[in-house]
């Protein structure tokens, strides 16, 4: 079955007890995009990942990946998506090696079949030289790669990552990522949740954003952070009896009344771009007025996140979802 959209959700709804995970959540991903699910935890990112996988039933709603609806065809999505969460779940007694043919054997594929897939998954992650070791001495970098890899083995269409990066270091991180960026320059369709919000930038082609069971924003990185707001010049001057002095040149040089923190004595307003950031550096230079920092500061995602819900993605601490 072949459609343009690798994942449609309509209205999915779930409840634990009195606590309301989903509360009516639409996501779509054409087929051969990244779909990048931001939130906090307990937003209902898991909760999501489960129906999408079958792992789950929403309470109400209407779900299809691949074409296939996840109630009633079940067998027929599981059998065309793959699946890695937050921890890795490796047998840690069976080696690298083994885990992956393990994998294979659960999918029915022939020993021959399984045998070169696992080789050839140990030699994209990096793990070739690790093979025959058992997983438990593995790093929690080579970990996680290996467990991704056993999401890969039957080469599923559409790959599911719940937070598949949470708790590893930058370096394994940027390792992990540098894999997915090839995976989906190959055509696979990921499903991405996350709380990082570089991940999120780095990767997706689309972002929705989810607190409290709602999508409460969606859209590309690049549009999201216009919702904050364009550029902004900042100025922090070295003493506060300049502070006036600056807020001044900025003004003049923006053609908008700055926003003054004299606690910090930094003086930020609206910018079109470097032009102005010239202006600026030019006209403190000519009053002789020595600044602590001056820079152009682009919106974040985080910035978005924190005008949309109040808070930091990472403020929100877990709840009874996240066990889910």
């Amino acid at each position: 079955m072949t459609t343009d959209l690798a994942v449609r959700a309509r209205g999915l709804t779930k409840t634990f007890g009195e606590t309301r995970a989903l509360r009516g959540i639409d996501l779509e991903i054409p087929t051969g995009t990244v779909l990048g699910v931001l939130g906090p935890n307990g937003a209902g990112k898991t909760t999501a990942v489960r129906i999408l996988t079958t792992l789950a039933q929403a309470d109400a709603g209407e779900a299809t990946v691949l074409g296939y609806d996840v109630r009633t065809q079940a067998h027929e999505v599981r059998a065309r998506n793959g699946l890695a969460g937050p921890a890795a779940t490796v047998d840690e007694v069976l080696t690298g090696q083994q885990n992956l043919e393990l994998v294979g054997r659960l999918y029915h594929l022939e020993t021959a079949v399984r045998r070169r897939r696992a080789g050839e998954l140990l030699e994209q992650f990096s793990l070739t030289d690790a093979a025959d070791k058992q997983a438990r001495d593995y790093s929690g970098g080579m970990r996680r790669r290996l467990d991704l890899a056993a999401a890969l083995v039957a080469r599923p269409q559409l790959l599911v990552l719940d937070e598949p990066t949470t708790g590893l270091d930058p370096r394994s991180r940027n390792e992990l990522w540098a894999v997915l960026e090839q995976l989906v320059a190959d055509g696979t369709t990921l499903l991405l949740t996350t709380q990082y919000l570089e991940e999120a930038d780095r990767l997706a082609d689309q972002i929705a954003v989810i607190d409290h069971g709602t999508v409460i924003a969606e859209g590309t990185a690049s549009q999201l952070k216009r919702q904050v707001g364009g550029e902004r010049v900042a100025v922090t001057a070295s003493t506060e009896a300049d502070v006036e002095r600056v807020a001044g040149i900025v003004a003049q040089a923006t053609g908008a009344e700055p926003t003054v923190d004299r606690g910090s004595r930094e003086v930020t307003s609206a910018a079109d771009g470097l032009d102005v950031l010239a202006r600026v550096a030019a006209a403190l230079h000519e009053a002789g007025i020595e600044v602590d920092d001056l820079g152009l500061h682009r919106p974040t995602l985080d910035d978005v996140f924190l005008q949309l819900t109040g808070h930091a993605v990472a403020e929100t601490a877990p709840t009874s979802e996240d066990a889910t």
